[in-house]
């Protein structure tokens, strides 16, 4: 009842101005009020009064919304419509589930593999093996394998490079404080060298970095799906992992969104205290200082700004402010760097058409740049990015932020 309500009030906030069209991506792209923030909002309140019976009737347009926020950046009476879309598509979820066999994987995916660690570990390492004995190739060449969902899924990493960081780091001269590290699912499995890298940098900071046995799943993915009771375990789980830390840190603008808004997602005190808590590495940093001096970097860098980073944890200028610290490190203006890239977790696996119309945009403005490397903090925009910008023919490579701070390179 509480959440209906809240409902209720936060999209009554909503004026119908139409500020938020420019900003929305769906919208650029298919040019539908029904597939802009103020129509969906007026769906979700049509479905909610009765006006509109059968929720089939609205869901494919809150299916193809990215929940990337920029609506919220451009909304002048601060609607919060991520929330108000995550309640909605939690509340169909729960009472009336998608059907079909890609809704029921998709489900049973992220409940079941996705939010445990170590299931997603072994889903990795037989990825590693099936790779390495051809069977991606096969599946590929056999058309099991979509060529788009080749080309956004990276090669898996070695076991080296997927080993769960645990355990207490210490900076080899005085401490400037502790720190929690959260290392993420998929972070962990397919970027776990930029995890090592982020410990790395905050310990060569002068920091102390605890990273805490029993954390796990930030649960993002799964709220985006509308499975907000599974993810409210998974909150619970990391509210009681990160107790007593003075700061969370996070390397993935998704999962610090989600770690930010679980004041939201379970309604405690102590989840809003942990919320408050978590913070961007880069923001972090820019706070603190670097007392490190990064390794020179000859190379002309293009930062492009996660939506999950600069619209929901509002970080503008701390990466850049960062990365005109690095020694012969040159910033190539990115006009449209706050521009969703359409990766949204999975939202480009589910919603290929859209999500490659609004990557290849991406991809081509990041090329006009003429930058030699993009700069970007959240795991899916690093392979969406990546993804397009080698489908129009660039030879830009994408990284993380924290790949350019380091004072050398880390092991």
């Amino acid at each position: 009842m509480k959440e209906t309500l809240d409902f209720y009030t936060r999209s009554l906030d909503c004026v119908h101005c139409g500020l938020c069209l420019e900003a929305c991506p769906t919208y650029g792209v298919l040019g539908l009020e029904t597939d802009s923030p103020r129509g969906r909002i007026y769906l979700m309140r049509a479905l909610a009064e009765g006006r509109v019976e059968d929720p089939e009737a609205i869901r494919p347009h809150l299916d193809q919304c990215l929940d990337c926020r920029a609506c919220e950046t451009a909304c002048p009476s601060g609607v919060r419509y991520g929330r108000i879309l995550e309640t909605v598509k939690s509340d169909l979820e729960e009472k009336r589930p998608k059907r079909g066999a890609k809704a029921a994987l998709t489900r049973f995916l992220l409940a079941k593999v996705v939010a445990h660690q170590g299931r997603l570990r072994a889903f990795f390492r037989f990825a590693r093996f099936a790779e390495r004995i051809g069977l991606r190739s096969l599946a590929r060449a056999v058309g099991l394998l979509p060529k788009s969902m080749d080309a956004l899924v990276p090669h898996v990493p070695s076991a080296a490079d997927r080993r769960p960081i645990r355990g207490t780091f210490r900076p080899d001269g005085p401490s400037r404080g502790r720190v929690a590290l959260f290392t993420g699912c998929v972070m962990e499995q397919v970027f776990g060298k930029i995890n090592a890298q982020t410990r790395d940098l905050l310990v060569q900071n002068g920091f102390e970095v605890v990273a805490p046995d029993a954390q796990g799943c930030c649960g993002a993915l799964l709220i985006h799906n509308g499975q907000e009771r599974e993810a409210r375990n998974l909150a619970q789980r990391n509210v009681a992992a990160f107790a007593g830390f003075d700061h969370v840190i996070t390397n993935s603008a998704g999962c610090g969104a989600a770690l930010r808004e679980y004041g939201d997602l379970l309604g405690t005190a102590e989840a809003e205290d942990l919320g408050q808590r978590c913070v961007d590495v880069t923001a972090f940093l820019a706070e603190k200082g670097l007392t490190a001096t990064p390794a020179r970097r000859e190379v002309t860098v293009a930062y492009d700004a996660p939506c999950h980073l600069c619209h929901a944890q509002g970080v503008r200028t701390a990466p850049t402010d960062l990365l005109a610290q690095v020694p012969g490190l040159r910033l190539a203006p990115n006009p449209r760097a706050e521009d969703c890239c359409g990766s949204a977790g999975i939202y480009n696996l589910l919603q290929p058409g859209i999500a490659g119309e609004i990557g290849r945009r991406k991809a081509e403005d990041l090329a006009a740049t003429g930058a030699e490397l993009v700069a970007t903090g959240n795991p899916g925009c690093m392979m969406q990015i990546g993804a397009h910008l080698r489908a129009c023919g660039s030879t830009q490579r994408v990284v993380h932020p924290v790949e350019l701070l380091l004072p050398n390179d880390s092991k």
